[in-house]
């Protein structure tokens, strides 16, 4: 299969690379890095990679940014980044993708732990989360040529936990190719409409 990853220089995309690369020609994005460039906020910018990369069989995205924070202090540019850059960044590429992909092609999301279980300072993670498996869930019903989209939750990752340890306090870090065995998963099988929560 042809398979694009977005966020492919981040702990989890390298993941996914490697897993999928031992099978697969995958094609790796980044904002700055990778084979080819894309913001994924910027539905021209979107719209551009997919241009670039022509024709795929499989698209992955392991990117999108969340603010956290307290509730009390946050300003709406601030609700905002999750919003823009984690739900309508992936939301923009679902809605390029399915023009691009080959019949039976899937889309894979990334949602998080925070979506069922969230903590404090982390309002907007929770609700960006559960917003991209809501969007998920019923794409699913609507795609046509037999794509596919699934999301996987995965909780805090092992190579993280330096950064965000102290939002995460009681949570067991996971290893990052552990979580990229559910979007090998969500690639290589063949449901849809479905959440894959790696705890």
């Amino acid at each position: 299969m042809r398979i694009i990853v977005i966020g492919a220089t981040g702990t989890i995309g390298r993941a996914v690379v490697a897993q999928l690369a031992e099978r697969h020609d995958v094609l790796t994005v980044g904002k700055t890095g990778g084979q080819f460039q894309v913001d994924m906020s910027d539905i021209a910018s979107v719209r551009a990679l997919f241009e670039r990369t022509g024709r795929a069989d499989a698209v992955v995205v392991a990117a999108g940014h969340v603010h956290f924070g307290p509730l009390g202090e946050m300003t709406p540019e601030q609700f905002g980044i999750g919003l823009q850059g984690k739900l309508m960044g992936q939301v923009n590429v679902a809605l390029v993708a399915q023009q691009h992909l080959n019949y039976g092609g899937s889309i894979t999301l990334t949602s998080g732990v925070l979506a069922d279980d969230p903590i404090r300072d982390g309002v907007n993670a929770t609700a960006v989360n559960a917003a991209v498996e809501g969007f998920a869930r019923a794409a699913a019903l609507e795609l046509p040529r037999g794509l596919r989209i699934n999301v996987v939750s995965p909780t805090i990752l092992e190579e993280s936990m330096p950064s965000y340890e102290a939002y995460f306090r009681g949570f067991e870090p996971i290893p990052a190719r552990r979580a990229a065995l559910a979007y090998v998963k969500s690639v290589e099988g063949l449901q849809t409409g479905q959440v894959y929560r790696v705890l």
